[in-house]
């Protein structure tokens, strides 16, 4: 890959970051697009000096994002949301923004385009997340018929939402709910392996019109990972089973509570702990199907979460010891 340009939309992200430093030992040149040079800037350290260069972009500028596509033998789109604010909601970012990258980047004749959705990407979902992504899918599709695309499911790693927002709260509550029962199923799947399938349908034409689910090699119940969380970090907290429809109600209570905050002050607002939109999510299940390709043709071997999530959960372990 010594001598393709890599344009990676998102790249200063939680997959990013890992794809970066993954990407710069093969010799590709790297373009990062962002919103924000300074927050991506912390990458041009992955690689050796000159290789990885930072772009501004708004990927709702068709100009901003031809300039950045300009020249790329390879374009990877990371940019997503959980939750919407303001201009960016998941119309917009999951279904408008990568439909023009894709667009954009054929008409450049760029070889390669990597698209990075969700298990349970639908156009017919209930969940507006799932939707979007599954719109964006059809989009990135019809104009760029040859993308491969790439649904993770739970994503976890150092920096991943999902463990540490639970373990922050593990350290003030008493107790931890279990949406619709705690019985959804996930395939938690290490960022650095998805990071590691991305760089092999850059490298592999067999990759390209592909639809690839990811997960790890252990399907969980909701309820488990709050155990498994618990017992990493060595804390006794209940779990307290709260129905999906109470789940949705105080959803939407919350989400009306950081409405106006997120209006008024949107970089300053944090994101809101549940929204109705997650709980409608809840009720599927988030796992790899059985006849989609994964891992196994790609030739990669996923991690488990129990290797990787004692080493980045530290910081939330119950280190008072009872007293003598």
């Amino acid at each position: 890959m010594a001598k393709k340009i890599v344009t990676i939309f998102g790249g200063s992200g939680f997959i990013g970051r890992y794809l970066v430093r993954a990407l710069a030992p093969t010799g590709a040149a790297i373009r990062i697009a962002s919103r924000s040079a300074n927050h991506a800037s912390l990458c041009k350290s992955m690689g050796e000096v000159g290789q990885i260069a930072i772009c501004s972009c708004n990927v709702r500028d068709k100009e901003s994002i031809q300039e950045v596509i300009s020249g790329s033998t390879a374009v990877v789109n990371l940019t997503g949301i959980l939750y919407q604010r303001g201009l960016q909601n998941f119309d917009q970012i999951h279904r408008e923004a990568p439909t023009r990258m894709a667009s954009i980047a054929a008409d450049a004749g760029v070889k390669t385009f990597v698209h990075i959705s969700a298990i349970g990407a639908n156009p017919k979902s209930v969940a507006l997340y799932s939707k979007s992504k599954g719109e964006g899918e059809a989009e990135v599709r019809r104009v760029f018929r040859d993308a491969t695309i790439i649904r993770p499911s739970l994503l976890f790693g150092p920096e991943d939402d999902f463990f540490n927002r639970f373990g922050a709260y593990s350290q003030f509550l008493p107790a931890l709910p279990l949406i619709g029962g705690g019985n959804t199923k996930f395939q938690p799947v290490y960022v650095c392996d998805v990071a590691q399938s991305i760089i092999w349908s850059l490298q592999n034409k067999e990759a390209r019109g592909q639809t690839y689910e990811l997960g790890g090699p252990r399907v969980m119940t909701f309820k488990e990972l709050m155990e498994l969380l618990l017992k990493t970090i060595d804390r006794r907290r209940l779990l307290v089973p709260v129905p999906f429809w109470v789940s949705a109600v105080g959803g939407h209570l919350i989400e009306s509570l950081f409405a106006l905050p997120a209006k008024m002050m949107p970089a300053l607002t944090p994101a809101p702990p549940l929204t109705l939109d997650q709980v409608r999510l809840m009720r599927e299940d988030n796992i790899v199907s059985e006849e989609s390709p994964s891992f196994a043709d790609m030739g990669i071997s996923p991690v488990s979460l129990e290797t990787v999530l004692p080493s980045y959960l530290a910081r939330f372990h119950n280190r008072i010891s009872a007293p003598r």
